[in-house]
């Protein structure tokens, strides 16, 4: 089974182009998030084999990008590495668009440096924090500042831009708030300018989604993460990401289906080969699948067309999915 992967993004454009000039019996139309794509891409690379009448694009416009398009209703599908937030609940209201919340994998942000760094071995949560706590920018600049027994060089930052869900998701699980960052790092929506940066600087430190680093092994060194100071440090595999050991930086990523579109024969058939195929795509792009139970309740909420979101007024962070989907 050959997957886009995303040494294979560039190619998009030309993909694009090719099938611009196939006529087609239905389209799907999907944006959003950059770490979500990997999933729903390989997911549409599968379904089109089966439905070759049926155009399915998958743009990687970031979560908060895809959410635009998505409320103004000019996608079927958003992609979303983080719930939607009260602000877009309330743009949804207004423009009367309705929806349905899947949850689709796992992910473990994974804390990365260059191959390059010898010194690195862990890092806690208070160190990210001082790392990348709003009250760090312009003062926080060197890795000494962070570990006293780290060398005295410069500390370069790489991480997700505002758009990005993962950008989200790691500001309120690190610094206690969402969007609450320094702002001088390097920024990116695309995972891929993030793996590039960091592999090429010595005295880089990035984050982004496990898949991104599976995809990068050789050009990158996976950091594991400690809760606390005296905590195990903990890496994230499968099994930490699942059992909820990595944390607090295992996530629930997402698609949201448009309630109109969930009607079309189209959105309906690709909705359900997404729920059958999603746990074994899941491992193959690198992200960790759901329980089966919380594939079962998901595609539950879709066949009912049960809208809105269950992380309405809830932080995500540590979220027990198949509790609170049993509650909805």
């Amino acid at each position: 089974m050959k997957l886009l992967t995303p040494k294979y993004l560039f190619l998009i454009p030309a993909i694009s182009l090719c099938s611009c000039f196939k006529q087609y019996k239905d389209k799907v139309n999907i944006d959003g998030s950059s770490s979500v794509y990997l999933l729903t891409e390989a997911v549409a690379e599968e379904f089109r084999k089966i439905e070759p009448d049926t155009r399915i694009t998958v743009g990687i416009s970031g979560t908060g990008g895809g959410f635009k398009k998505f409320l103004r209703g000019e996608t079927d599908i958003s992609d979303a590495s983080r719930p939607i937030t009260k602000s877009e609940l309330e743009i949804s209201r207004s423009n009367g668009i309705q929806f349905i919340e899947i949850p689709v994998s796992y992910d473990g942000m994974a804390i990365v440096v260059s191959p390059k760094n010898d010194f690195v071995d862990y890092l806690t949560v208070e160190e990210l924090k001082k790392m990348w706590s709003p009250e760090s920018q312009g003062k926080i600049n060197t890795w000494k500042q962070i570990r006293d027994s780290w060398p005295n060089v410069p500390l370069n930052l790489y991480g997700a831009g505002t758009s990005s869900g993962t950008y989200d998701y790691f500001t309120e699980a690190i610094n206690g708030k969402a969007k609450s960052s320094r702002g001088d790092y390097t920024a990116s929506e695309d995972d891929n300018v993030l793996v590039q940066g960091v592999s090429s600087d010595k005295n880089g430190l990035g984050y982004f989604g496990l898949a991104y680093y599976s995809e990068n092994k050789s050009k990158l060194k996976l950091i594991p993460v400690k809760v606390t100071a005296d905590a195990q440090a903990v890496y994230p595999t499968e099994i930490t990401v699942q059992n909820g050991t990595y944390q607090p930086l295992s996530r629930p990523e997402f698609i949201y289906v448009n309630a109109k579109s969930a009607t079309k024969p189209a959105v309906k058939k690709f909705i359900q080969f997404y729920m059958k195929n999603a746990a074994v795509l899941a491992k193959e792009v690198g992200y960790v699948p759901l329980p089966p139970e919380v594939y079962e309740l998901s595609h539950s909420r879709f066949k009912t067309l049960k809208t809105g979101s269950v992380f309405e007024n809830k932080s995500i962070v540590g979220v027990n999915l198949l509790q609170l989907l049993s509650e909805k």
